[in-house]
């Protein structure tokens, strides 16, 4: 995700894998606006009734949790990239200045989606991880992967000293153990929780207001959380577009190899942790740890693979390679009308079908914004150019720099 440029400017490759990438997260992020918040990750927490369910939680948690959220990341840290070395090469006094701007702006506009409409809103994340981008900017590909590495590895590390003590009171059974409750709350199937959320998930729209601005200081101590994760994603994008593979130069079998590689990688260790979850029965002392720790290295390797396939097979003139393309040239438009039209099923001003669904059933529901970007971008670009909030984020940001 980023500011347009130009059409002469655009790798339509680039654009396609952005437009697969808000497609994707679209499979997960229908669960936050459909069910309460364990559910999310644990399908015994709410929604999982029949075995369809668990086998749209088994492909979700292998081909969908966190591979396309990381690949929009990348796709963003691609486009900082991207903005940054043009304006650096305009040679401008104060070359960072359109860069804080437009993190600034995106902030602005992640905290109203977010207070509006998607608690799970990303922008916010990535706006506050590019903040660092001017410590990053200036390295080689080789230096930035290496980074995105060992900010993976600090993110895993972190994750584990807070998670590991709820782990360790699950492994010896202590009942009661304080960790242990704090994790049912979080993902398991505490029925006074989910009693809670679902009735807050059916509040109005001035109370969700009111009780998303009063939380925002919680947020902020979240969105810190996840700045090394997130900032890792960043970092790996700036590297792959630096080193050439985003940018179209790598050759076919280079392409598919590294896909190959990743996936063989990240494929086998992604079902061997399903397996765990199913064998155990979800203990809410492991979902935490394994749906947010230990797969995001294999998560992260699986979005490689996606964008190296997309690369690889994209890059060719095509009806489907340019609706794609179009859906991704309006990666920050369609991200927001998204939540638009999944609030206007699930929210109580709207159809009001909040915790009314199964987990199959909420999977089905997130194929309408599919369908609806897949409609509208190309009608749109092809009369319009720029998407309307990529218009406004362009607009706001130079009247702030």
């Amino acid at each position: 995700m980023t500011a347009p440029s130009p059409p002469a400017d655009r790798i339509l490759a680039l654009d396609a894998l952005r437009g697969i990438a808000v497609l994707g997260i679209v499979g997960m992020n229908v669960l936050a606006f459909a069910m309460p918040g364990p559910a999310y990750y644990n399908p015994n927490a709410f929604g999982g009734v029949g075995p369809p369910d668990y086998w749209v939680w088994l492909a979700s948690f292998v081909f969908i949790e966190d591979k396309f959220r990381t690949l929009f990341a990348m796709l963003f840290g691609a486009g900082c990239l991207i903005l940054i070395e043009r304006n650096q090469a305009r040679g401008g006094a104060h070359p960072w200045r359109a860069h804080y701007a437009r993190m600034i702006v995106l902030f602005a506009i992640g905290l109203v989606h977010a207070t509006l409409l998607a608690s799970n809103d990303v922008l916010r994340a990535y706006a506050l991880a590019a903040l660092l981008l001017p410590l990053l900017a200036g390295l080689s590909a080789r230096a930035l992967v290496t980074v995105s590495l060992g900010l993976l590895c600090v993110h895993v590390f972190l994750g584990m000293a807070m998670f590991g003590p709820a782990v360790i009171a699950w492994a010896q059974d202590r009942q009661g153990s304080e960790m242990l409750l704090w994790a049912e709350r979080q993902f398991g199937r505490d029925p006074a929780v989910i009693a809670a959320l679902l009735e807050q998930g059916r509040e109005a729209l001035g109370e969700r207001v009111l009780r998303r601005t009063l939380g925002i200081p919680a947020q902020m101590t979240t969105l810190i959380a996840a700045l090394p994760l997130n900032l890792s994603a960043i970092a790996l994008g700036m590297g792959l577009w630096r080193g050439g593979m985003l940018k179209g130069e790598w050759r076919t079998f280079q392409l598919r190899r590294i896909a190959g590689f990743a996936a063989l990688l990240a494929l086998p260790a992604l079902l061997l942790l399903a397996g765990v979850l199913v064998q155990t029965g979800f203990p809410a002392a492991l979902i935490g740890p394994v749906a947010l720790l230990l797969s995001a290295p294999f998560d992260m390797a699986l979005a490689v693979a996606y964008a190296a396939l997309a690369m690889a097979f994209l890059g060719k003139p095509g009806a489907a390679v340019a609706r794609l393309a179009s859906v991704g040239g309006l990666s920050l438009s369609n991200y927001l009308m998204t939540s638009v039209i999944l609030s206007a099923i699930f929210a109580s001003w709207g159809f009001g079908l909040f915790g009314e669904v199964t987990r199959w059933q909420a999977f089905a529901l997130g194929l309408v914004p599919v369908a609806a970007m897949l409609a509208w971008s190309p009608a749109w670009v092809a009369r319009m150019g720029q998407g309307p909030f990529e218009r406004l984020w362009r607009a706001a940001a130079r009247v702030l720099s």
